[in-house]
């Protein structure tokens, strides 16, 4: 009787576990096995993006390497890739002017986030030559410099903006956003640090920027620089300079003997250089609003600083 009841008991133990509904995956599984899609417009902030999202996130970017944002014309698969993302990360500040109908077409403007909210954007004069007084003023920007990016600090506060965003999308992720954060603020003081050392090896009176537009005001509020003037006297390469401004830089160049001029990798040279040539002085190559390849010697935001602050050191000391 006993090897047969307890045969009957494992049958009926067996057909009522086959019964039983498996439990569901829990909230964090899923997110875990489902990043977020996160759609950013430059290379520099989807390294950021990557750096505190890690791999709770997908990032696609909507600028090629290299693509100047000033100029950039968005395809009709941007549309769709702004449409379907979870979030949509843009440096913001009036930057991506490519942006307004985008947005628009794509209905997606409560999914965007602009990481640089919250700081105090600088007005374009308060930075571009206003002390000298020989180069000509910079077109106006109602917004404020865009190029918040310049200064590492400035991006401390994206880390912040990135970290609350990704957090509220998915807030089972909550712990790793904060780990990354951390140690990405880590890196972002560390490298702060880093320039300000390497910039004591300049002399005060050789910190002078001339660049192909109005890029470095944040860089040089930070690390006592004089943006003295640009090529283009505006925010944006998609402007031109006149005769008469090309000709009142090349004087102001002259007057104030600066040693280089700045141009961005992504920009034509052609103005720059004949302006360098005019003046006898060097062109000097910097990376603006992109990246390298990756693999290449600004692959990442961090190395992209580090080359820059490299440049400029070896031209002017």
């Amino acid at each position: 009787m006993k090897p047969t009841l307890l045969s009957l008991l494992s049958v009926l133990w067996l057909a009522l576990s086959a019964c039983t509904p498996s439990a569901a995956p829990t909230a964090e599984a899923v997110e875990s096995s489902s990043p977020l899609n996160v759609v950013v417009t430059t290379s520099i902030v989807a390294d950021v993006v990557k750096n505190i999202g890690g791999e709770r996130v997908t990032v696609t970017t909507l600028l090629p390497i290299g693509a100047d944002v000033h100029n950039y014309e968005p395809a009709p698969q941007d549309v769709a890739r702004v449409a379907d993302a979870d979030l949509v990360f843009v440096n913001g500040a009036g930057l991506e002017e490519f942006l307004r109908v985008l947005i628009e077409n794509a209905g997606a403007a409560e999914q965007v986030i602009e990481v640089s909210a919250g700081i105090e954007l600088k007005d374009f004069g308060a930075h571009a030559g206003e002390e000298t007084g020989n180069f000509p003023p910079a077109a106006e920007h109602t917004d404020g410099d865009p190029h918040t990016w310049t200064d590492p600090n400035n991006v401390k506060i994206w880390v912040e903006n990135i970290r609350a965003a990704l957090t509220a999308a998915d807030p089972a992720g909550e712990a790793a956003y904060n780990a990354n954060a951390e140690a990405y603020l880590k890196q972002l003081d560390e490298m702060d640090a880093w320039i300000r050392e390497q910039v004591t090896q300049i002399p005060p009176q050789n910190r002078k920027l001339v660049t192909d537009h109005l890029l470095f005001g944040y860089f040089a509020e930070r690390y006592g620089f004089e943006q003295v003037g640009a090529i283009i006297p505006a925010y944006s390469t998609a402007a031109q300079p006149t005769a008469q401004e090309v000709a009142e830089i090349e004087n102001a160049i002259r007057a104030l003997g600066v040693k280089a001029v700045f141009v961005g990798k992504t920009v034509n040279p052609a103005l720059a250089q004949r302006v360098a040539e005019d003046t006898g002085i060097r062109l000097v190559g910097l990376y603006h609003g992109s990246l390298s390849e990756p693999g290449g010697e600004a692959a990442t935001y961090l190395d992209y600083l580090r080359y820059n602050v490299t440049q400029i050191v070896n031209a002017l000391k």
